[in-house]
Parts: C-alpha cells; sequence; structure tokens
C-alpha cells in the first residue's frame, strides 16, 4: 500500500496503516514473542496473513525474528523503531476509550485476548510464595471457556488443558464482565454484590483481587459511553 506522498504520517501508513498491523505491534509491546501467543492475543487472524504481516515488519526493520535456542519454532523481537510507537499507541487507546467504545459490541468481547491481557496483569510479587493456580470460568462461550493461570517462580502460564494442579482461586462470570472490571468499567465487588461474578478462595486473594491482578493500562481513562 502506497499514497505517493511525501507526508510523514502517509510514510508511517504504509508500515502500519493495513489492518492487523497495529494489533501485532501492540501484542509485541506487551510481551509476545512466539506465533502462538501472537495468535491468541489477535483472535480472528489467519496464520497466513499473520505470516504475511510479520514478513512485512521484518522488511521494514520494525521486528527481528531469532530462532529459539535448544527449542523448535521462532521468536519475534521488537527492534527500536517499533518500540518508539508505545507512546503513540498508548495515547490512541486513550482517545479509543473516550470516542470508540459505543462502537463495542457483543463480537468483540474476545476470550483469548481476555485471559492474554490478564496474564500480563498479574503480579507475581503480591502472590504468595510457591505455586498458585487462578482457574477461570466463563459461563456466556462454549469454546474456549475454561482457562488456568499458573504462577511459578515469577513465570505465568496459560493452560486452556486442565493442568492437573490444585486451584487456589475460581472466577466464574461472563467473558463481557471480567471484560468490565479489568478495564475498570466495574469493580470487582460490585459484579459480586449484583450476581454476575463469584470469586472462590482464601481471603487473602480474593478481597484484593486488583492488588495481585492490576487493572488495564487505560481503566483510569475518560469515557463517554458509560459502558
Amino acid at each position: 500500500m502506497e499514497y505517493g506522498q511525501f507526508c510523514p504520517i502517509a510514510k508511517a501508513s504504509e508500515i502500519i496503516g493495513e489492518k492487523w498491523t497495529l494489533l501485532i505491534i501492540r501484542e509485541l509491546l506487551m510481551g509476545s514473542r512466539r506465533f502462538s501467543e501472537l495468535q491468541r492475543g489477535l483472535g480472528a487472524i489467519s496464520p497466513t496473513l499473520l505470516t504475511r504481516r510479520l514478513v512485512h515488519l521484518e522488511d521494514r526493520g520494525m521486528i527481528m525474528k531469532r530462532r529459539i535456542s535448544g527449542q523448535k519454532g521462532f521468536e519475534y523481537l521488537p527492534t527500536e523503531s517499533c518500540r518508539l510507537l508505545l507512546p503513540i499507541l498508548l495515547s490512541l487507546g486513550d482517545w479509543g476509550m473516550q470516542w470508540a467504545r459505543s462502537n463495542l459490541t457483543s463480537k468483540d468481547y474476545d476470550v483469548g485476548l481476555l485471559i492474554t491481557n490478564l496474564q500480563r496483569s498479574i503480579q507475581p510479587d503480591k502472590l504468595p510464595s510457591g505455586e498458585v493456580v487462578i482457574h477461570f470460568k466463563f459461563i456466556d462461550v462454549q469454546e474456549g471457556s475454561t482457562w488456568w493461570l499458573v504462577v511459578q517462580s515469577g513465570e505465568i502460564d496459560i493452560c486452556d488443558k486442565d493442568p492437573g494442579k490444585d486451584v487456589d482461586v475460581y472466577f466464574t462470570t461472563t467473558v463481557k464482565v471480567m471484560v468490565d472490571a479489568w478495564m475498570g468499567d466495574t469493580t470487582y465487588r460490585k459484579a459480586i454484590a449484583d450476581g454476575d461474578m463469584t470469586i472462590i478462595g482464601p481471603r487473602l486473594l480474593t478481597d484484593n483481587v486488583s492488588g495481585w491482578m492490576k487493572p488495564s493500562v487505560f481503566s483510569g481513562s475518560d469515557s463517554d459511553s458509560g459502558i
């Protein structure tokens, strides 16, 4: 895609303006490195299109593709030019919180993106020492309704199959309610009081969810949508 203009906005758009490209950059800047991690955070993108966009970003010097040492497959690392887009994406997200959230529909509540963001939000240093297992049951979806986050030695693994470990905290809710709580549109306490969410586990963890699973970076943004 070329605009044939010397304007720097036009030239930048030639690199990052195609569908999915900004979201791929979002995932890379949020910590996704493997192809499967990018896919989970992006949801509906096809593997073929994701591969094509990654090749484009690599050709433009936005990412570096590197074979994973001692393992099969590759990882994708943002370069400096890619990392410099972070404040721009945060500003775009702030704008979206104020002006675009009224466009949300039920199709936008993607469970894969949600669980990826929840994984990124876990703060291991705020959890008890040792292994902590968090179980999520989303009652409004059939496929991908059950997930586990396993926290061990500072690492947080996502499991969509039962890891066979003792669970410390159980969340049962809908994808939308969990998104609303994480995004700051409601509180965990209110969701529980309204009967929209149950959290079972030791009070040390259930009474202070936001203390160990930090809210979205956009949770403090102004929004006129009221969603």
